[in-house]
């Protein structure tokens, strides 16, 4: 009975670390909410706001941190310092959640800098928060250039499959077009009427 007993207690305790390990998005934002300092443009975070966080939030709370800095919460900004607060453990994350949209490029590089800025953290992690602030700078720009190309190989696309459409028209013009051009056409037409060759197309194809 008093083995079962000890198990029961232990149990309890497991639970109620894990509990304590996953505070709610409530109890962090109040965290974040008490940290804030009156400044030159009214209420706000600075050096205080990330010694302060950086002793009340723990690197379990980082999930929560970048839910709230992920949306327009209200309170983006003060999850911004949250994470920044947990240096060297909320790099990597912050790194994963920009590259997979989960967080603003601008606010994830904002974080980096402030774990780079903030004396709170080692020097060796706030050189890991600069480089990670330049890699995450450099992927945002080719994703942009990559998206740049992307749309103007579409919009010519578009524009000479639009263009071969009203060779359709003339008899003379349509014999000047190849299979490939003909397929191009067609293809493009099923798409623009929601249909494949074997009927409607749904949302996700």
């Amino acid at each position: 009975m008093k083995l079962r007993g000890i198990g029961i207690a232990s149990l309890m305790l497991v639970a109620v670390s894990f509990t304590w390990g996953q505070r709610s998005e409530a109890h962090v934002r109040r965290i974040i909410l008490s940290t804030q300092h009156l400044g030159a443009h009214g209420m706000g975070y600075n050096t205080r706001s990330l010694w302060q966080l950086s002793k009340r939030l723990t690197p379990d709370d980082i999930p929560v941190l970048l839910s709230l800095g992920g949306r327009n919460s209200g309170i983006a900004v003060g999850a911004q310092f949250g994470l920044a607060s947990q240096c060297g453990s909320a790099i990597v994350p912050v790194r994963d959640a920009a590259t997979q949209h989960k967080l603003m490029s601008l606010d994830a590089e904002d974080t980096l800098l402030l774990i780079s800025e903030f004396e709170g953290c080692s020097p060796d992690v706030r050189s890991a928060a600069s480089a990670a602030e330049a890699e995450l700078h450099r992927f945002f720009e080719e994703e942009h250039q990559r998206i740049e190309r992307e749309a103007k190989q579409k919009e010519e696309d578009d524009s000479r499959i639009q263009a071969n459409g009203l060779k359709l028209l003339d008899p003379e013009k349509a014999k000047s077009l190849t299979r490939d051009e003909h397929l191009e056409i067609y293809h493009s037409s099923l798409v623009v009427m929601d249909l494949k060759e074997d009927g409607l197309m749904s949302h996700v194809q």
